[in-house]
């Protein structure tokens, strides 16, 4: 039976075909496994410099690019490219078999060639080379061929390398720039190279089966070289047996991409076990939410025969994450029976769900952050103390919740680190009536808050004693839980392996809830491991999103400190742009303007994000382009729906991805927004916190862009803007 490998490179590049284009590729490679019937008419080139590297007709204008080789029934389709461009692709490349990882890489011979040639009247010293400390055995022991060494000696800058990005081969790429971020050898070589010789999990071939929907046993290989090559490609490569799993595939090129995994994640997603919690943490876009999904599937596989329905527990903080996270899981597992042992609920609504149970009746929940705050400030009047509202409600949550503490003498006794300046017991004192009036007004009306809640559950679950309701909880954008959803998923399951397995960014924290997870009885040490790599954002929006944050301290929820250093694309687009208006009409009618031309250049509108800090100016954009005939979608409103350009709050916008992505109104006194920054006077380092939130919130809407940002602002910028563009 024949084997038709698909390069991930192609997909991309099929999603933007024109649907005619789309169709004829169909019906093309419906034939592949009769090639030697005629299927396929694959022309060899002349000149060519990979004879095996052939090109086929899809239309009058377009022909595809497949990698045959003379014998054997294995075929690797790399391109559909107008018919001149195939052409002049195919007769420049070459594949190759890399000598570390021995999968298959394409090498642009031509231009690898040239820039050889281009580099040798350089004469700078060792000192003043990017991989002057690295020797030529360990360049190749990681894989880098031995007739690149010279174009790769003569490299000075990290700007050099990135300009041959195009050019080298991926695998080989990848390793230097692991060993340009300041990796040693051992570490590339852990986490570039022995990656891809781990053969213990699932293979690559069974993930692309099962999020297109086939079933999971891997097709047969062949004898042939090229097979076992394409096998060996995890990551890179998508294996298919079949012409309806490659229409599957196809059919939703981008979706199942989504739910596929670089080695580097599927060595975390797919270990056996681990003996305790478990953290993966990386910066965005390099995947922790598929590595998170991912381990839901290896966990539902490992369970016992007979284990219940939704063992599994795949939680986050908020209600619409966890539908997309829902979504993407049934991509992922199309079978259902399997599916059912995993249940996808956000935090809160399964405490609610918990402790309405025990009250046999629905809980009152406040919501309204105004009205907590000025709750706060009528007791504060009332007692005759001197804290404002927002002191107390904030020393509520982040220390007398977040500690569980349940008497003034806990209070007393209680840490207070991270909240500014010190509280003598008098004050203290003071502070716990406040909280006790609070806490005696909510029980009089029947009420709660969200956080109450999660401590309530945790408490029953506790008084249960051993039974717990689940086997393994998997926790995805882990860094903006309080330390009372903590304890409640801590009480959700038993100490032991595989008990927690936890996703986060704590440069993307935007609701300001700063854990340890040490203190309470989670210890990642020795499984937490980081993600470096961004498959979602180019390098010029990634660099451009990450100077924000630069001077930044950010903890990594572990005692530690968390850093972007390291963090790198592995493609590269245009420069951001940032454009300012003297006023909000003239703002829009720019931003309108622009996502015209993303249009025109073939993005569809559903394909485009507009985040904004207020909803008000999300609705004003989406009239002004329905005034154009462009369709739009308000998220969290009733006109929520449609394929039109999708707008909403920054806050909204977390855990979504667009290939164009505006971020408008991010003006002076909106970002950061005044009300959200506690006053420096009333607690420094609560202002400092605060400041970082709404920081990271500008970093979180950014980065969902893939291929395009654009950053407005009407009146006067935000002074966040100002480190970014010098940059």
């Amino acid at each position: 039976m024949a084997t038709l490998g698909i390069h991930k490179d192609f997909l991309m590049e099929f999603a933007k075909l024109e649907k005619p284009v789309q169709r004829r590729v169909h019906e093309v490679f419906d034939k592949f496994q009769a090639h030697r019937h005629a299927g396929l008419h694959l022309e060899k080139l002349e000149k060519a410099r990979d004879p095996r590297i052939r090109t086929i007709r899809i239309n009058q204008f377009m022909r595809g690019v497949v990698l045959a080789p003379e014998s054997g029934d294995s075929f690797l389709l790399l391109k559909v490219m107008p018919h001149d461009d195939a052409i002049a692709w195919a007769v420049k490349h070459r594949a190759t078999i890399n000598s570390a990882t021995q999968g298959i890489e394409l090498r642009n011979d031509v231009a690898l060639e040239r820039a050889t040639a281009g580099v040798q009247h350089l004469t700078s010293p060792d000192a003043n080379r990017l991989f002057g400390h690295v020797s030529d055995t360990d360049l190749i022991r990681l894989g880098i061929d031995a007739d690149l060494l010279p174009l790769v000696r003569h490299l000075g800058t990290e700007a050099h390398l990135d300009a041959l990005q195009k050019i080298l081969p991926e695998q080989q790429h990848d390793v230097l720039a692991g060993l340009a971020a300041g990796m040693e050898p051992e570490d590339v070589w852990r986490e570039v190279v022995q990656i891809q010789l781990e053969r213990s999990s699932p293979s690559v071939t069974q993930q692309v089966s099962v999020a297109a929907g086939g079933d999971e046993s891997a097709p047969p290989l062949g004898d042939d070289e090229l097979s076992v090559a394409m096998a060996r490609s995890q990551g890179r490569i998508a294996l298919v047996s079949g012409p309806d799993e490659l229409m599957e595939i196809l059919a939703k090129p981008f979706d199942a991409w989504r739910v596929f995994l670089h080695p580097s994640q599927r060595r975390v997603a797919y270990r056996s076990t681990y003996n305790g919690p478990a953290r993966v943490i990386g910066g965005p876009g390099t995947g922790k939410t598929v590595v998170a999904l991912h381990r839901a599937l290896h966990l539902a596989r490992q369970l016992p025969r007979g284990a219940a329905d939704e063992s599994i527990l795949l939680t986050t903080y908020t209600r619409d994450l966890a539908t997309d996270l829902r979504n993407s899981l049934e991509l992922l597992i199309p079978d259902e029976e399997l599916r059912r042992k995993i249940r996808v609920v956000n935090v809160d609504a399964l405490a609610n769900e918990i402790v309405r149970a025990t009250h046999k009746a629905p809980l009152k929940i406040v919501t309204d952050q105004k009205e907590i705050t000025a709750r706060w400030a009528r007791i504060a009047r009332r007692l005759a103390i001197d804290f404002t509202d927002v002191f107390l409600d904030q020393e509520w949550r982040h220390v007398v919740l977040a500690q569980d503490l349940r008497s003034p003498e806990a209070y007393l006794k209680a840490s207070r680190s991270g909240r500014g300046a010190a509280l003598g017991p008098l004050k203290r004192a003071q502070v716990w009536r406040a909280i006790d009036a609070f806490n005696n007004e909510l029980r009089q009306a029947d009420e709660w808050t969200f956080l109450q809640v999660c401590s309530e559950a945790a408490r029953l679950l506790d008084g249960q004693g051993a039974a717990r309701p689940y086997r393994h909880v998997v926790i995805d954008e882990a860094q903006d839980l309080h330390p009372a959803q903590w304890l409640l998923l801590r009480a959700l399951v038993s100490s032991g392996p595989d008990d927690l397995f936890i996703a986060g960014d704590t440069h993307q924290r935007i609701y300001g809830n700063k854990v340890s997870l040490r203190s309470l009885g989670i210890s990642v040490t020795g499984r937490s491991t980081r993600l470096r790599i961004n498959y979602r954002t180019t390098q010029e929006i990634l660099a451009w999103s990450m100077a924000l944050l630069i001077g930044e301290r950010v903890d990594d929820m572990d005692g530690g400190d968390e850093v972007l250093t390291g963090y790198r694309s592995t493609f590269h687009g245009a420069q951001p742009q940032t454009s300012g208006s003297g006023n909000k009409p003239e703002e829009i009618a720019g931003l309108v303007a622009q996502i015209e031309d993303w249009v025109k250049a073939g993005v569809a509108p559903r394909e485009i994000g507009v985040a904004v800090r207020f909803i008000q100016l999300g609705k004003d954009i989406a009239q002004s382009l329905g005034q154009v005939g462009l369709p739009a979608t308000v998220l969290g409103t009733s006109s929520a729906a449609g394929d039109g350009v999708r707008i909403g709050t920054m806050h909204r916008m977390k855990g979504l991805e667009f290939r164009c992505m505006a971020v408008a109104g991010v003006n002076a006194g909106v970002v950061p927004m005044r009300s959200a920054v506690t006053a420096e006077e009333i607690d420094s380092q609560q202002h400092r916190e605060d400041l970082l939130g709404e920081l990271s919130l500008l970093f979180v809407a950014c980065t969902r862009a893939r291929e395009a940002l654009r950053v407005s602002w009407h009146g006067n910028p935000s002074p966040f803007l100002a480190v970014a563009d010098a940059g």
